[in-house]
């Protein structure tokens, strides 16, 4: 197919849909990644800015709102990679574990929660949860006094599902400092998990 056919063939796009049918959820998740309205609006803007230039390629092929939150993927990916290189000091590579046995599995260290002291009643997966309002408002809120790229971290690898070397990569940190971030992020998300969410009263919102 010619580029002349192609071009007859896409659909011309419509930015105010895309504000009117995905602006809410695309800034739902910048903002619960970013944890800043201002940062939250920018990334939002940006991934509109290039699902318009980049349409041409997309043409209807899958769901629009899956396109768009992989482009605004990237788009935060990119910020999170230009604070890293902001940073002032790296993380402390040589930090001690607290409470060693929150992530020792059966004979090795792992960056994940030990079962048994992982908060009561998390069984959902963490992404099915932030599709609850109310539990995406207090998660927010106990990521809140976290330092940005322990929260960054915490949620690239917990909601995005990430892998440490991923996450190490964009970070510019070592998996013993993706350790110690997760370590510190768990523990505090815990008890504010606990006392906000899980052991609320029954009807409570």
């Amino acid at each position: 197919m010619s580029q002349e056919q192609r071009a007859k063939e896409t659909p011309t796009p419509d930015p105010a849909h895309w504000v009117d049918v995905h602006g809410d959820y695309l800034y739902r998740y910048a903002l619960f990644r970013l944890r800043d309205a201002a940062q939250a609006e920018d990334a939002v803007q940006e991934t509109l800015l290039a699902a318009l230039q980049a349409y041409a390629n997309f043409a209807g092929r899958g769901s629009e709102r899956t396109w768009l939150v992989g482009i605004l993927k990237h788009k935060i990916t990119d910020h999170f990679r230009r604070l890293s290189r902001e940073a002032q000091a790296p993380a402390q590579a040589d930090e001690e574990f607290a409470h060693e046995e929150f992530f020792r599995g059966p004979g090795e260290w792992t960056d994940h929660w030990a079962k048994e002291h992982a908060p009561g009643e998390w069984h959902a997966s963490p992404a099915a949860l932030v599709e609850q309002n109310e539990f995406w408002l207090v998660l927010q809120a106990c990521l809140g006094p976290l330092p940005e790229r322990t929260a960054s971290a915490f949620i690239m690898r917990e909601v995005d599902g990430q892998t440490s070397e991923e996450i190490c990569a964009v970070l510019r940190i070592s998996v013993n400092n993706l350790w110690v971030m997760l370590h510190r992020a768990r523990l505090h998300l815990r008890h504010c998990l606990e006392l906000n969410w899980f052991k609320r009263p029954a009807g409570q919102s």
